[in-house]
């Protein structure tokens, strides 16, 4: 327990100040920008994360936004409650959730669609010899052919959207003070430790997929993608009073307001 305590100090220490919800959106495309420049200029060796099936891809980024949710469900659930007492409230913040699976069904369907009417089939990866009667992504590689689109990075937006969403839900620590004896502050602890480590891995692997894969444009858009939903919802709309609202604490209407004017 002690250790979780100390790892949760750390985290909330880190991730919970103000300065890192505002710098982390132009860090990100900072190092998206630097990262796709290395690819292109200087391409890195091959390694355990170039592997598009090593173990933080396929068990986590693939799965991106079903952790984000699983995990922030129990976090927004339980802080809310603890520092309004309003059901009402919490199930009005718990809707932040069902808002970012509408982005997150609502983008990648439309990448998928972009990729599509923008491809072709080819015979090999060189993109030689066009299979015209292969009119799907999903029929020419049942039939051993290659599609090339224009394919935007899903992982570029994705990646880029559950970590400042999850840095956006823990503004809340500012305020949430519980017993240490408490149940509820061993479950906050926890989930505060779990939020922590999968924005570290989010934060990791976006830097990963700026390195090793797609084209700069296609990394550009995506992340894009992923910043216009964060800011379209925390930094817009949430500000409105007929919306999820922002997570509860002191003045935080006018502290994010003023965030966002500098």
């Amino acid at each position: 327990m002690e250790h979780l305590e100390r790892c949760a100090w750390f985290l909330r220490g880190t991730l919970v100040r103000a300065a890192v919800r505002r710098y982390l959106p132009w860090a990100l495309v900072t190092s998206m920008v630097a990262g796709s420049l290395l690819k292109e200029l200087s391409p890195l060796p091959e390694s355990f994360l170039s592997n598009k099936r090593n173990v933080l891809n396929v068990y986590f980024v693939k799965l991106a936004w079903a952790w984000t949710f699983c995990l922030l469900l129990p976090f927004i659930a339980l802080t809310n409650y603890h520092l309004t007492g309003k059901a009402g409230v919490v199930l009005r913040r718990l809707s932040t959730l069902l808002v970012g699976t509408a982005i997150w069904y609502v983008c990648t369907d439309l990448f998928s669609n972009i990729e599509h009417y923008t491809g072709s089939c080819y015979q090999s990866p060189a993109l030689e010899g066009v299979r015209e009667e292969h009119r799907s992504k999903q029929q020419c590689h049942r039939e051993g052919g290659f599609w090339h689109g224009f394919d935007i990075s899903g992982h570029s937006f994705l990646l880029t959207f559950c970590a400042l969403m999850i840095v956006e839900e823990m503004a809340v620590l500012h305020e949430v003070k519980t017993d240490r004896s408490h149940c509820l502050h061993m479950a906050i602890t926890t989930l505060v430790v779990a939020l922590g480590f999968l924005t570290f891995i989010w934060v990791w692997m976006f830097l990963c997929t700026a390195v090793y894969f797609h084209d700069l444009s296609q990394k550009v858009f995506g992340t894009l993608f992923g910043l216009l939903g964060w800011y379209g919802t925390y930094g817009f709309w949430y500000l409105k009073s007929f919306s999820p609202g922002l997570p509860p604490q002191s003045s935080s209407l006018n502290l994010k307001q003023d965030s966002y004017k500098k």
